[in-house]
């Protein structure tokens, strides 16, 4: 009899572009992609890892589309922070109906819809082994939810930041685009920075790079593939 395989973490962010909930086309809200999330986060939690999501609003709107649209920037942010709460409450919603107690916080108060984000509640809701969605981005304009993600990993004491995407790693060009890139199992920050390869915007690598949080760049779209990065595998592409 094989001894179940010990998480290499105990607590991890998951940082999910809002783009992954959504259809082929990466719009609106695809119930088959967000059961598909919520599997995956559902089985980290069986292994008794604490777990915090971050989630970006990309499906639905866009800040800086939108200001290039003409809307203001700074009120295209605050729409595109409101969209990241609605997907919260998606993930929220799929994650109770397979039995995984779930807390949405956002950085926006409103109280009918999620608790406010205050960091010693998030700690307290992770150590009773239930899964935290922020939501609402830093609730800041110009900030991303790659930079939420960096300071929400710091405040709580994440060990690690798990950035999901749609490609196996980091690779020194697009993989799309040409079929000779090679792909980093690991790569430093500055290497990472020089390179410009663009893991996340300059405020939140930097975020992590002052800190020394590791970044994690990985395949979501394949099942298991979260549940094999919390146990050590060779999943992605390290950032440290």
């Amino acid at each position: 009899m094989t001894t179940p395989k010990k998480p290499k973490f105990s607590r991890v962010l998951l940082k999910l572009s809002g783009e992954s909930l959504g259809d082929s086309k990466g719009s609106g809200i695809s119930p088959e992609a967000v059961r598909h999330m919520a599997r995956q986060v559902s089985e980290v939690r069986e292994l008794g890892v604490q777990t915090v999501v971050v989630v970006g609003g990309g499906n639905i709107f866009r800040g800086l589309q939108g200001s290039e649209g003409g809307i203001e920037r700074a009120t295209g942010d605050y729409m595109g922070m409101l969209a990241t709460i609605i997907n919260a409450l998606a993930l929220q919603d799929a994650l109770e109906k397979i039995g995984c107690p779930t807390r949405v916080m956002t950085a926006i108060t409103m109280s009918q819809v999620a608790e406010p984000f205050i960091r010693r509640r998030a700690v307290r809701h992770m150590e009773k082994n239930r899964v935290v969605i922020f939501g609402g981005g830093t609730g800041n304009p110009y900030f991303s939810t790659d930079t939420a993600a960096a300071l929400r990993a710091n405040e709580i004491g994440a060990e690690v930041i798990l950035k999901a995407t749609k490609v196996d790693g980091i690779y020194d060009s697009d993989p799309k685009k040409n079929p000779h890139a090679k792909k980093f199992a690991e790569i430093s920050y500055i290497d990472a920075l020089q390179r410009q390869l663009k893991v996340m915007d300059s405020t939140a690598f930097s975020l992590c790079m002052d800190n020394k949080m590791p970044i994690i760049v990985f395949d979501f779209s394949k099942p298991h593939n979260l549940k094999k990065v919390v146990l050590g595998e060779k999943v992605g592409t390290l950032v440290s």
